[in-house]
């Protein structure tokens, strides 16, 4: 994919497609990393984490943060 740069205020911009962005999983007004390596821009993802609605969501809403787990029977001299 070639892209040209374009001018933005006092400064250069690049634009590119959404399905480009898309391709690698970028969304948009998302945060990235830019550097130079070896003459070359390289653009990535930063990390960012999530909150604990977001993290919900994975889940359908719910955590189950309360539930108690029963993983075996008392092995020793536990009291139930």
């Amino acid at each position: 994919m070639q892209i040209q740069l374009k001018a933005w205020g006092n400064s250069q911009g690049v634009r590119f497609s959404r399905e480009f962005l898309a391709s690698a999983g970028i969304k948009p007004d998302e945060v990235l990393n830019a550097e130079i390596q070896d003459g070359k821009i390289i653009l990535s993802k930063t990390f960012q984490h999530r909150t604990l609605q977001e993290r919900a969501a994975q889940f359908g809403g719910k955590l189950n943060l309360s539930e108690e787990i029963i993983w075996d029977d008392p092995q020793g001299n536990e009291v139930w």
